[in-house]
């Protein structure tokens, strides 16, 4: 009797990734070359669009011609004279100034407004919160012209005060008030890491020092801000990185003072240079390009470390307020403060500019209103266009970023894929590339690719552009909604005979809308905000309400940039308000 063989052990399943523990890895059965082209294709898109910018920027910085021109050769004269001839020695010196003031004064705002607000019985806490965190869907472009409008030479209450006291205790157009505007646009990102922080963290410590005698502000001053310190160096390196690669500030204040920084300079030369040096702007943008790539590579290792600091494990004690006595009013005034002048008024001045024919405490604005800034605004055709032109592009950049950054997230999350991996890598890096940097490479990637003339100009060239910036976004807001769906998920269609991609377009990705909802609104808000690759990318048709904000200002239509502000604003918070309510009907369905 013959007998019979038993059948070869089944081959091992290949390890989850690290930190990944339970994530399915799926066989392929059926429909392998399904799998495998999407997974490719994801990938390979992923990694175009991230270093189509970039390329073309490095290779720029060690050419001697224009990529698009005939001829050139390799050299390393452009970083010669960008050392030695261009006067940049003090521009670095000026930028690193402008950002540690930045930080600095973001962080001196934003620790004790949250540890009033956390950790303490403050007044109104849960209302100065929300106000606190609003400013985060302005941009800072905006916050800017509402500071001048206020605070500048001829500003509402600049003008008040000189009329009261015959002189002004500050100047924006210096590097400190530069700073200043800057940082009041950077503390709700410092409060945020703070506060959240503070919300999650343990309160044994806090019980511990109180039982032993500690009074509050002992308590406070030991414990609660020497935890917090994770936080304060990681928002503080973000603001920092933040502060070396902003416009808006140093075109808008520093210009005008004869203050150039890093993107000012590179502005300047490329933009407003008649004949620009390409070699010098690649040098420039390399440059500035990793820098910012070493403060995210610090951020990062600083996040990885951040486990030392944790001091209690396990259940964690409920949270119990701390009485600070009096000390509270002197608390609410500083955070009443901040709000009020740092936040609402500048917005407020702002709104009303727009609606009166000039903004001054010597005449009663309510005698001066007015609708001609608008008017103005809807009577030329390419002011209207810039804010269509936003709105379409921040819709349909939106969507796709929020697709793209779906599938991304679960051929990364959750397939066998060899370099998921290196897909996540790639997805989160253009975190590290300033908006200017996007610009000025998809510029020249655009004037280097076949056929790239017909889109450099367009609005798809900002999508594109726009696009890669919030990536990091869009894989942030699904990454954390995907690890939450059990594997089991996974598992069960599969047993049932379903392929990878029918598993996630059947059950994953429907799990996933409440995120992509979210995802949309993030990304809609940073996209209709975003402005610094138009500066380079945008054409006479493709102008958007940024672009337009800035040529209107150096026109001196004080009044008009203040109405296209306001359109932005009231924009913004009618998509922010839809997409809340379609978020809470989604949690309570």
């Amino acid at each position: 009797m013959a007998t019979q063989t038993p059948p070869a052990p089944a081959p091992p399943r290949p390890a989850p990734h690290a930190g990944e523990l339970g994530t399915p890895r799926y066989r392929r059965p059926f429909g392998a070359g399904r799998e495998v082209t999407i997974h490719w294709l994801t990938f390979l898109v992923t990694a175009a669009l991230v270093l189509a910018p970039v390329i073309p920027v490095l290779y720029q910085s060690i050419r001697n011609q224009p990529l698009y021109a005939a001829g050139g050769a390799f050299t390393l004269s452009n970083y010669v004279h960008l050392f030695t001839e261009a006067d940049f020695g003090s521009i670095i010196l000026d930028t690193l100034l402008f950002a540690v003031l930045t930080t600095v004064f973001a962080l001196a705002v934003a620790v004790p407004m949250a540890v009033l607000l956390e950790r303490t019985r403050f007044p109104a806490a849960r209302l100065f919160g929300q106000v606190l965190r609003w400013p985060i869907y302005i941009s800072p472009l905006v916050l800017a012209f509402g500071w001048i409008v206020v605070y500048g030479p001829a500003g509402f209450l600049t003008s008040a005060v000189r009329e009261g006291l015959g002189w002004v205790p500050w100047n924006l157009y210096t590097l400190p008030g530069m700073a200043f505007v800057e940082a009041v646009a950077q503390v709700p990102v410092a409060f945020l890491f703070c506060a959240n922080a503070l919300a999650a963290s343990d309160t044994s410590l806090e019980n511990a020092a109180r039982s032993v005698g500690a009074g509050p502000i002992r308590t406070l001053r030991s414990i609660v801000v020497p935890m917090l310190r994770p936080p304060m160096l990681y928002a503080g390196l973000l603001i920092f990185g933040t502060a070396v690669e902003t416009l808006s500030i140093p075109l808008i204040l520093g210009e005008p003072a004869g203050l150039t920084l890093f993107s000012s300079f590179l502005y300047e030369q490329g933009i407003d240079s008649v004949s620009p040096d390409y070699g010098l702007l690649g040098a420039a943008s390399t440059f500035m390009l990793l820098t910012t790539i070493g403060l995210v590579a610090v951020q990062a290792r600083l996040l990885g470390h951040a486990q030392r600091f944790v001091s209690v494990r396990g259940k964690a004690s409920r949270s119990q307020l701390l009485d600070i006595g009096g000390w509270k009013w002197l608390g609410f005034a500083f955070v009443g403060v901040y709000a009020v002048f740092g936040a609402l008024l500048p917005m407020a001045a702002l709104v009303l500019r727009a609606f009166t024919s000039l903004l001054t405490p010597l005449v009663n604005p309510f005698d001066l209103l007015t609708l001609d800034n608008f008017r103005l605004i809807f009577a030329y055709a390419p002011y209207t266009e810039s804010i269509v032109n936003s709105i379409t592009v921040a819709f349909i950049g939106a969507v796709a970023v929020t697709l793209l950054g779906t599938v991304v997230v679960l051929v990364a999350r959750r397939s066998d894929f060899r370099f998921a991996r290196l897909l996540e890598t790639a997805a989160q890096s253009p975190h590290a590339v300033p908006g200017l940097i996007v610009g000025i490479g998809f510029f020249w990637a655009f004037a280097w690719m076949p056929g790239g003339d017909a889109v450099r100009g367009t609005l798809l060239a900002l999508i594109i552009a726009f696009g890669v910036r919030a990536l990091p976004s869009a894989y942030g807001a699904i990454s954390p909604a995907t690890m939450q769906l059990g594997a089991e998920l996974d598992q069960a269609a599969r047993v049932a005979g379903a392929d990878w991609w029918r598993t996630v377009s059947r059950i994953l990705i429907r799990l996933l809308v409440p995120a992509m909802l979210a995802s949309f609104l993030l990304i809609w808000t940073q996209m209709i905000r975003e402005y610094a690759p138009a500066m380079f990318l945008a054409g006479a048709e493709s102008q958007v309400i940024g672009t337009t904000a800035i040529d209107l200002w150096t026109q001196g239509e004080t009044g008009s940039v203040a109405a296209l502000a306001t359109l932005q604003i009231a924009v913004t918070a009618l998509v922010a308000g839809l997409a809340g309510l379609l978020l809470k009907r989604k949690h309570d369905a």
